[in-house]
């Protein structure tokens, strides 16, 4: 037996099993949590606020970006994502934790070379590849009338 398959078979062994049914059970229920509160408060802004349903809907976006900013500061959201997983990666709230941890890395570094360059670094795909399938599928859109 060569050197590589006995390091396969060594790390095989070593390998920690995965719970998929509980990872996606949990992924399942947190973000369905967060999307009845979510819901929750955009009836409280429109109904009980009256706000128009356009203006709710852009309150409760910021709401949570902002609580998921503030719980990222904190240290709470990343406690949570260990034991929620996908359920709050993936909403928005995934997107400003991202925003938000790469900002708290390198604050040391300044405003400009540090915040500033870095905050982008893990959304900036995210942000890139999001502006190319927007462009495509408006194009595919306009032309073929989908």
């Amino acid at each position: 037996m060569n050197k590589k398959a006995m390091y396969t078979k060594v790390s095989e062994r070593h390998e920690p099993t995965t719970h998929k049914i509980k990872n996606c059970c949990c992924a399942f229920i947190s973000g369905g949590t967060l999307a009845v509160l979510a819901q929750l408060v955009f009836v409280m802004f429109n109904e009980n606020l009256g706000m128009p349903k356009d203006e709710s809907v852009s309150a409760v976006v910021i709401l949570v970006i902002a609580i998921t900013a503030l719980f990222t500061g904190l240290g709470v959201y990343d406690k949570a994502a260990k034991i929620c997983g996908a359920g709050l990666f993936i909403p928005i709230s995934g997107f400003a934790n991202a925003l938000t941890s790469c900002a708290l890395e390198s604050k040391n570094e300044g405003l400009i070379f540090g915040i500033g360059s870095n905050m982008f670094k893990l959304a900036g795909s995210v942000i890139t590849y999001g502006i190319v399938s927007a462009y495509i599928l408006g194009f595919v859109r306009y032309f073929i009338g989908v």
